[in-house]
């Protein structure tokens, strides 16, 4: 992956989403107040595969394949980021239905309906033909993403599960992936791309999508979520869920999994916690203060994203980016916020 795509800018410090992401290229609040939850607090490295809800556009070239003919997208006022859902009657769900769409046009002028800062629209463009004798669109687009990332937490009480802690985005454009459907599969972390100032780290590791831990359902600023196969992410260890009131500065620690399969504990400390307002989710600075983590990683490296953050015996959230030039700090986003962003698949809470 390209990481200087998932840069993330903010006012102070820049920071590059801890999901590691490999592009596959088709073509009000609730109160945590009474009776607390519990939670099983995962940190498992797991393959994340999301597949699309229609197709979205990743670039348009000033010219089609011969190099002439300007691209009729361009022309039309497509913009990266777009996502393709139909073309005339027929639905589009992946690059090669919108090949077929395209070529049964015959050339002829067509209206593609796209989704634009989530609302619908509809552009007519006339395809060009090509010398092979297909038609295009002068377009580049995409239907699949996937790559390594942590799961935060498991409810056993309704099978569901919570991940990485911030949205899965496109690589080439920086725009929301939008979800069809999707899963999180074993993984082994076979190796680390150590992360040094300027450059973040990177899990690497072996993929086993057939054996599937879970689907996935819901893409959101703070996280992906779904539901777990039987008892893949069961554990007999529950921790209660924190408050964000409860997060202060001091010592915590994090799960995480560097290596294999093994989910191990990282000492760490919670360096700043801010209150509410704040951009992409953030709800804490976090500093990765363990020898050994910072000798295998050099500290928060991407594949981390989601690593569960636990101060005073709680489950408090979860790591999602790491600071371009100091990969030991990072952010995090409460529990509380991933809570609320699972919508449908949250754990019920007390009033």
């Amino acid at each position: 992956m390209r990481t200087g795509k998932l840069k993330k800018h903010f006012t102070r410090r820049a920071a590059v989403s801890a999901f590691a992401a490999l592009l596959i290229a088709a073509s009000g609040a609730t109160s945590l107040a009474a009776e607390a939850k519990m939670l099983v607090p995962v940190g498992r490295a797991v393959g994340i595969r999301l597949e699309s809800d229609g197709v979205m556009i990743v670039g348009i070239p000033d010219v089609c394949a011969d190099g002439e003919t300007p691209s009729p997208s361009k022309r039309a006022g497509f913009r990266a980021g777009d996502v393709i859902t139909r073309v005339g009657k027929t639905e589009i769900t992946s690059g090669k239905d919108l090949k077929a769409a395209v070529q049964a046009s015959g050339g002829a002028g067509v209206a593609i309906q796209i989704r634009r800062g989530g609302e619908n629209t509809q552009i007519e463009v006339t395809p060009h033909r090509v010398k092979s004798g297909d038609y295009s669109l002068g377009l580049y687009v995409r239907d699949g993403i996937s790559g390594i990332g942590t799961v935060t937490y498991f409810d056993p009480e309704t099978n569901t599960y919570g991940a990485l802690g911030h949205a899965v985005n496109d690589g080439e454009t920086g725009a929301k992936f939008p979800v069809r459907d999707g899963i999180i599969s074993r993984v082994s972390v076979t190796d680390v791309a150590k992360g040094k100032s300027g450059t973040p780290g990177q899990l690497h590791g072996a993929f086993d999508f057939d054996a599937k831990l879970g689907t996935i359902n819901r893409n959101t600023d703070c996280g992906i979520f779904g539901s777990a196969e039987g008892g893949a992410l069961a554990t007999d260890k529950l921790l209660e869920v924190a408050d964000e009131s409860e997060i202060h500065t001091g010592a915590a620690y994090i799960l995480s999994n560097i290596s294999g399969s093994e989910v191990r504990r990282y000492e760490a400390e919670i360096s700043r916690v801010f209150r509410g307002g704040e951009a992409d989710g953030r709800s804490m600075l976090v500093t990765v203060n363990d020898e050994e983590l910072t000798a295998e990683t050099g500290g928060i490296v991407q594949g981390m994203s989601g690593s569960p953050i636990i101060q005073d015996g709680k489950l408090v959230g979860a790591v999602t980016h790491v600071l371009i030039n100091d990969p030991q700090k990072g952010y995090g986003v409460s529990i509380t916020k991933m809570l609320e962003s699972a919508g449908a698949n949250a754990p019920a809470l007390a009033a």
